[in-house]
């Protein structure tokens, strides 16, 4: 896993990313979760580039609604025991 796929990881660890689905006139993204739970501006094209890697290797995960809600971005048992994992250790 490279440096930018285990900090977009941990950003989705930590609650501080959700995903937009693109209905309703705004393009598909991931956006930066405010205080509130609320989006909170669009994330880097390096983190929307890492999460997207991460979702096709089943380490995070979102719903997709309908609707114009946002939903967080979650880490899967999968990326859970990624993180976890001592520094150096291969799969």
């Amino acid at each position: 896993m490279t440096e930018n796929e285990t900090r977009a990881l941990r950003h989705a660890a930590d609650g501080s990313v959700l995903f937009h689905s693109g209905l309703w006139g705004a393009p598909m993204s991931f956006l930066w979760a405010g205080a509130d739970g609320g989006p909170a501006g669009h994330v880097p094209q390096w983190v929307a580039e890492a999460l997207t890697m991460l979702e096709r290797r089943g380490l995070v995960v979102f719903r997709v609604v309908l609707g114009t809600r946002d939903v967080a971005v979650r880490v899967t048992e999968a990326g859970l025991r990624r993180l976890t994992r001592a520094p150096g250790q291969v799969d």
